[in-house]
């Protein structure tokens, strides 16, 4: 006598829509916390507009020119025949700069400021705008 079995016997799935779901929304978390943490470690300036990727701060050197022409590096003042000695004890081995002038600065004292930078070891200069 042969006897039935009471549950017929299926095969177990595994759905994997769900799974990219719930990765997808961790991935999302991720990005935007880590954009909520970034700080831009420079003088209040009225940055230009324009387009341009979101950086990273790792804690690079910030050159900020203000409107009336002040130049600080990391939120200290320097005058411009000061900008080539505090960038050389200041600078990471990147050589990366965050240049964040303001709309109204002097664009000869932004570039000034930028090339005795450049005396002192930078290699690559980041213009700080504010996104649209």
């Amino acid at each position: 006598m042969k006897l039935r079995r009471t549950r017929a016997s299926k095969r177990g799935r595994i759905e994997i829509i769900p799974m990219i779901d719930v990765m997808f929304f961790l991935l999302a978390t991720f990005i935007l916390t880590s954009l909520a943490m970034q700080r831009l470690d420079a003088v209040r300036v009225d940055l230009p507009q324009g387009r341009a990727q979101q950086m990273s701060a790792d804690g690079p050197l910030t050159l900020a020119v203000t409107r009336t022409n002040q130049i600080y590096i990391n939120r200290q003042p320097v005058r411009l025949d000061q900008v080539t000695q505090a960038v050389a004890k200041l600078l990471q081995r990147d050589g990366n700069v965050i240049v964040a002038a303001d709309d109204a600065a002097s664009h000869g004292i932004v570039v000034q400021a930028m090339l005795a930078a450049r005396q002192a070891g930078a290699e690559h200069f980041l213009v700080a705008v504010h996104r649209e």
